[in-house]
């Protein structure tokens, strides 16, 4: 990550917090609200897409999987940028239901997550799930 920063100016958030409806047509708006705060933070193009993809996955977990048909619960979408690192953790406040058994074309998408971040974590709790993701960056994202 390169700082194109004017001299004095401020620097990006390190953190990054939304919520909303877990429901399909809310997620857009939340990944692109990621995806600029990321993009604030001069992410590299390849690593941004990465952690918007599977920040997005997260989120659309929620929304199809979390709460019962027709209830909209709550999704926190929460991203951090420390020095060498980025982690987006996803909650959702609803119950974990185990994978359904499908017929091959779709269920992949924690195995997405896994795939393109470094380090990730499921969380099952009474209350919900948590997702956590972690990039290494090798640089310090806001300095």
């Amino acid at each position: 990550m390169t700082d194109p920063r004017p001299p004095g100016a401020p620097a990006p958030p390190a953190s990054f917090h939304r919520r909303t409806a877990a429901v399909a047509d809310h997620l857009p708006g939340l990944r692109e609200a990621l995806g600029r705060w990321l993009t604030a933070l001069h992410v590299d193009v390849e690593r941004r897409e990465d952690i918007i993809l599977a920040g997005y996955e997260a989120m659309a977990n929620t929304a199809e999987h979390a709460y019962p048909e027709g209830e909209a619960g709550p999704v926190d979408v929460r991203a951090e940028a420390l020095p060498g690192r980025i982690t987006v953790t996803v909650t959702d406040y609803g119950t974990w239901r185990p994978p359904a058994p499908t017929n091959g074309l779709r269920g992949r998408g924690l195995l997405l997550i896994d795939t393109l971040a470094d380090h990730s974590a499921q969380v099952h709790r009474e209350d919900g799930t948590t997702v956590t993701m972690t990039w290494l960056t090798g640089e310090t994202p806001l300095d």
